[in-house]
Parts: C-alpha cells; structure tokens; sequence
C-alpha cells in the first residue's frame, strides 16, 4: 500500500500517515530502491487502531499506548488503557455526586497533598482552585492548615472533571456554588460526553485487539518487561 491507500480510508492527507509512522504511532514502513514507503496491511490495522484510540483515551495517551506496543511494553500499553477506564469511572462517580450529593462522614478530612494525590494533581492547583472559589476548606485551628471534607472532596473531583473539558475556573466556581445551594446541578451534556467516550472506549479495544492479534500471527508482538510512565501532571 502507499499512504495515500491509508490516508483515504480515513479522510486523511499522506502526510499525515508518514507523521504517524515518523512518531512511532505505526510500525516502521519497508521502503523500496527508491526510497518510498512500503504499507501493508498490518499498517492499516495499526493506524485504525490508533485513531480510534484517539477520542476514547485523547491524542496523548493513544500514542503512548501505539509507542508500548511497537517498543515491546505490552503491560504499559495494557495499564494505559487501564487508566482511562478508571478516569472514566471516578468521571462518572463524580457526575452521580453532583446530582445527588449526600451528607459528608463527619470523620472524612484531607489536607492538602491528601487531595492532591487523590486527584493526581499538583497542591498548587487545589490552591488555585480555593483562590477561585471552587473549594471552601476548613482550617485547623491548631496547626492552621487547610481541612477538606467531602463536601470539598466531592467539589475538587467534580472540578477536576470539568477543567479536563477546559471549562474556565469561574464558570466552574458557578456550577460548584449551584451544587452547595440547590443539591443538584443540570449536567448533562457531560453525561453524554462520558457516554461517548464509553462507547469510544469499546470501539477501541476491538480495533487494539485486532491489530495486537495479527501482529502475535506474524510473530510480531513482544511482551517485554512493563516500565512504569510518569504520571502527567493535573491541571
């Protein structure tokens, strides 16, 4: 195949397909005496995969996943995926919180780095959130350290969710303050965005599941030692 013969299944230019390979998103192309590309059908079956990666993992994790694959770390391609399963149900706890709050356990408290680690950012970004009115915490009257509950726990996961739709902070301050006031906030639209990305997510296991198969047929498929990946920092 050439990458026009890619390219056109998917609406795509040639480019495209030769950036994909130069990134590692496709395996390397046999080339010819004269130096063009050579695709096959293990090509096609990556670069559906990869593309389908796309809107269930983003851009960035379905070219990590692609890179493990092809650099032999099928666990850390397998834990990626992993991950965003996991991402997808904490996204979905958090929407089933904010329409139906319940009354935090008086014993539930955070500090800072707690609530950080939890969210998997940074404790300058839940200090940031605070700045802008999205959490209230309380301080200890001893130490004078920030407490969050989980009323606090429940706001910070609910803007978390929404700053990865990169909602502004203050309009999530204002959808935080419809939670506290009226218990329930209309949302929708993320209900059918984590829909969405649910059945992305189906569609894309299949396609990875396909394209690992024929690369173990061909003898292709390694299974190497996984690596851990350092975690992206949150917004």
């Amino acid at each position: 195949m050439r990458p026009s013969d890619l390219a056109s299944e998917h609406g795509l230019s040639t480019q495209a397909v030769r950036n994909y390979e130069r990134d590692g998103f496709l395996p390397p192309a046999a080339r010819t005496a004269g130096g063009y590309r050579i695709f096959t059908e293990t090509h096609a079956l990556a670069l559906r995969a990869f593309l389908a990666l796309v809107p269930a993992h983003g851009h960035a994790a379905a070219g990590e996943i692609m890179l493990a694959v092809h650099d032999g770390r099928l666990d850390d391609a397998l834990r990626i995926v992993d991950d965003g399963h996991d991402q997808l149900a904490r996204d979905r706890e958090t929407l089933n919180a904010a329409r139906m709050p319940v009354a935090p356990p008086e014993d539930l408290t955070l500090t800072v780095g707690e609530l950080a680690r939890r969210l998997r950012v940074t404790p300058a970004t839940v200090r940031k959130w605070e700045e802008a009115g999205i959490l209230r915490p309380v301080r200890d009257r001893a130490t004078g350290y920030r407490r969050f509950d989980a009323s606090d726990v429940r706001d910070a996961e609910l803007a978390h969710l929404l700053r990865r739709g990169h909602y502004p902070l203050g309009r999530i301050a204002r959808i935080v303050r419809q939670v506290r006031d009226a218990g329930v906030v209309d949302l929708e639209d993320w209900q059918d965005r984590l829909t969405a990305r649910g059945l992305a997510m189906l569609d894309a296991a299949g396609r990875l599941s396909d394209y690992l198969r024929q690369r173990e047929e061909r003898g292709d498929l390694k299974r190497g030692p996984g690596r851990a990946r350092p975690r992206s920092p949150g917004r």
